[in-house]
């Protein structure tokens, strides 16, 4: 872990916020087995959860490679030195964070894991909090007003920010 990085501890990790509770939903499965929701037939929980896991495969190569493209760590725990705003991140701020959630919620369906699915919710808050605000804090303090157009462009999850123009003709 650099001194110079968002993130100091080696708890503060998406395989940490995301992976414990993943791995505790497969505990409380042996021990009390909760299935998805009936109604649905298990084929489709299944599609939609290889389209997650593809999907969320995808997010996690895509941000990877567009780091190592610029030459930036993909370990929170590593200093960055330029914003990359290209790639996956022009549509999410977080799309190692979004891919690694969109992993697990495609497991969880398509292995039939609702714990899983309940435990990812926590998961998430956690993720808002121990990994997402740091690093929010930490690139805001380093790159100032550059960071602030990139998050004033690009939502913290996914999409782009509508862009108001004013109106001159008053």
């Amino acid at each position: 872990m650099s001194a110079d990085a968002a993130h100091k501890n080696y708890w503060q990790t998406s395989d940490v916020i995301f992976g414990l509770p993943f791995l505790l939903a497969i505990l409380l499965d042996f021990m009390r087995p909760l299935p998805l929701p009936g109604g649905v037939p298990r084929a489709v929980y299944i599609l939609l959860g290889v389209v997650l896991i593809a999907a969320g495969a995808a997010l996690i190569t895509l941000a990877r490679r567009e780091f190592s493209q610029h030459g930036q760590p993909t370990d929170p725990g590593g200093a960055t030195s330029r914003i990359v705003a290209s790639g996956v991140f022009s549509i999410s701020r977080n799309p190692l964070y979004l891919g690694v959630a969109c992993f697990v919620a495609g497991l969880a369906l398509a292995f039939n894991l609702a714990w899983a699915l309940l435990l990812l919710l926590p998961s998430l808050v956690l993720c808002h909090i121990v990994l997402i605000r740091p690093e929010e804090r930490y690139l805001e303090a380093k790159f100032g007003q550059e960071y602030r157009a990139y998050a004033g462009t690009v939502r913290r999850w996914l999409g782009r920010k509508s862009v108001r123009i004013p109106n001159d003709q008053g």
